[in-house]
């Protein structure tokens, strides 16, 4: 038996006593880091370039037509992922973050399993992502979940597409 509370994973915005744990923190801290490993460091969320700093400051209408999951531990978020809305067929998994303090648990692992579901809740028939090259750990654990590399739809340098059908 373990001290550490149990993990869930929950659509967000929702209902009940854990409806106001947001993905706001989790996702400054995703685009604080990205920006930080791109060699483009900032002081703060409000220094992020303007799309990544409004999915920080409304998060309900940056992914209005998206399905936000948080992981949750004693009612506190402590890992996120967007999942699009169908487009051609296919969803992508964006923003997968997991608070260093809790990684190593299966957060992430969990997060990716619930957006599957998600998506083929859907109807979608592809899971697609992107991740930059130098993410290996994330790399990794896509590959265990069986995305493979896809060609690429974005055009940005270091970024490595996959993808997966549900």
């Amino acid at each position: 038996m373990t001290d550490e509370p149990e993990v869930a994973v929950v659509r967000w915005p929702g209902e009940g006593p854990c409806a106001d744990a947001g993905p706001a923190g989790l996702l400054a801290e995703y685009h604080l880091q990205t920006q930080a490993e791109k060699g483009q460091a900032v002081a703060g969320a409000a220094a992020l370039p303007d799309r990544y700093r409004a999915e920080v400051l409304d998060p309900r209408a940056a992914f209005a037509d998206d399905a936000v999951l948080l992981a949750l531990s004693g009612g506190t978020a402590v890992g996120c992922v967007v999942v699009t809305a169908p487009s051609g067929g296919a969803c992508e998994i964006k923003r997968l973050w997991t608070a260093p303090a809790f990684r190593g648990r299966g957060i992430a692992s969990h997060l990716v399993e619930s957006a599957l579901a998600h998506a083929a809740g859907t109807g979608a028939g592809t899971v697609r992502l992107s991740v930059w090259q130098w993410r290996t750990g994330a790399v990794a654990l896509y590959r265990r979940l069986g995305f493979t590399p896809a060609r690429s739809w974005d055009e940005r340098d270091q970024l490595v597409c996959m993808e997966r059908p549900v």
